[in-house]
């Protein structure tokens, strides 16, 4: 597998190195770790560059992770990202719909190195 590009999309910083520790313990190799508050930041970030995987909070400020997802669908060039939410949700509704707006899995909060090697690995095993 080749080093891949991550964009971390959470309203907490320390929430953001988190997830960046936590790909890196399931043993994924990052070239580079985007970062973003909010989903109107990421949609800026991905005009910058594009991401090989997106990880990305549901509930933030500005524009939550459900309607990024939905605008990310819009966007040349992104559909074959893969976009796992990482949620303190327990309402399946939230989850289902973030699938149905095109994102291919889920990690609730808290998780461990090993919930997101299982959960992310495999959608990256082809970067």
């Amino acid at each position: 597998m080749n080093a891949i590009c991550a964009l971390i999309v959470d309203d907490s910083s320390v929430m953001r190195k988190i997830v960046e520790r936590s790909l890196r313990q399931a043993g994924i190799e990052l070239s580079q770790v985007m970062e973003a508050g909010n989903g109107m930041e990421a949609l800026v970030a991905i005009q910058q560059k594009r991401p090989d995987l997106i990880l990305s909070d549901i509930n933030m400020p500005t524009m939550n992770g459900l309607e990024f997802v939905k605008q990310l669908q819009a966007v040349a060039g992104m559909k074959d990202v893969p976009v796992v939410m990482i949620t303190t949700e327990a309402s399946e509704s939230h989850v289902v719909e973030a699938l149905s707006y095109g994102a291919r899995g889920y990690i609730r909060k808290p998780f461990t190195a090993e919930q997101v090697k299982e959960h992310v690995l495999p959608l990256v095993k082809n970067a």
